[in-house]
């Protein structure tokens, strides 16, 4: 296909012939000038809406960007309120190893508390490739979890030696829980005090009066000391080898959680909380998480 172009005069006489190529080209033009001169005519009111489009879209970015930072912010406080509370754990994990390591004259530079321990290994670029804050408060976790993986293991190897040196003698349960006062009721079935039925009772009652002091039947590590349903204010003791022994219905607690106690110490003040009848501490021994009968613990004789 090809477009012929004649033009005759009475001087000159022109013809001209365009190929299909070059007849595509010519219409390619004509239509990008149409286009251009379109442009060119818009209306100011169609551009106006324009902007005024691409505006409300960026003030929409904005306000999202502007949620994520809030958000991220509420997640960074929650991390650092949590990472208060595990250093709090951690001091107190320290003051229990201190204690332990100077009560039995271990060498304090083996068993020192207050030191990270000595650890090696390739450096990381992490931090160089997050976000500053962010990357602060994960070392800070991570500082503090390589702390109390450490201490754990102090405490693993504290405990050994602890039972090398003996320590069952404290820890041996013997005797009663009370100073001066009386054995109340016994283990096994009884009258329920409250509704009359039968009903088991896991433990000993030893009745006194209000303020009485109540005593650890042996050493070993607090493990609860506050309110209990049932038991009223209650504290119970890890004696180790599977010996646990529980105090309840105390009017006042004169340790906390994580303290060393020794035999005969004073741990409560007798009184009558939770379900209670009257001033009494209701003793119970637990060998492997089962109450046992802690008659044969009274009676027995202390060792040393």
């Amino acid at each position: 296909m090809s477009l012929t172009l004649v033009v005759r005069s009475k001087k000159v006489r022109f013809r001209y012939s365009l190929s299909k190529r070059q007849l595509g080209a010519a219409l390619a033009v004509t239509l990008g000038l149409t286009l251009i001169a379109g442009r060119s005519t818009q209306d100011p009111a169609e551009a106006q809406a324009r902007v005024a489009y691409t505006q409300t879209g960026l003030i929409k970015q904005k306000e999202e960007v502007e949620l994520l930072k809030e958000t991220t912010q509420q997640q960074l406080t929650g991390m650092l309120m949590k990472l208060g509370e595990v250093q709090g754990q951690l001091h107190r994990l320290n003051a229990l190893g201190e204690r332990l390591a100077n009560e039995s004259g271990l060498n304090s530079e083996e068993f020192n508390f207050s030191e990270l321990p000595a650890v090696g290994g390739p450096a990381q670029d992490l931090v160089e490739t997050q976000v500053q804050a962010a990357s602060d408060v994960m070392f800070q976790i991570d500082q503090m979890l390589a702390q109390l993986d450490g201490k754990a293991k102090q405490l693993q190897a504290l405990e050994s030696i602890l039972l090398n040196h003996h320590i069952e003698a404290q820890s041996y349960l013997a005797g009663r829980p009370i100073n001066s006062g009386w054995l109340s009721s016994y283990y096994g079935v009884r009258k329920d005090p409250f509704s009359g039925m039968p009903a088991m009772h896991k433990g000993l009652d030893f009745a006194g009066q209000e303020g009485d002091e109540v005593v650890a039947t042996g050493a070993g590590l607090v493990t609860w000391a506050g309110e209990r349903y049932g038991y009223g204010n209650l504290v119970e003791i890890e004696h180790g080898n599977g010996l646990v022994t529980r105090y309840g219905h105390n009017k006042d607690l004169e340790v906390k959680v994580g303290d060393v106690v020794t035999k005969g110490q004073t741990i409560a003040i007798m009184g009558s909380t939770g379900r209670s009848t009257g001033a009494h501490v209701h003793y119970e021994v637990m060998q492997h998480g089962r109450q046992i009968d802690p008659l044969p613990f009274v009676y027995r004789k202390s060792q040393g």
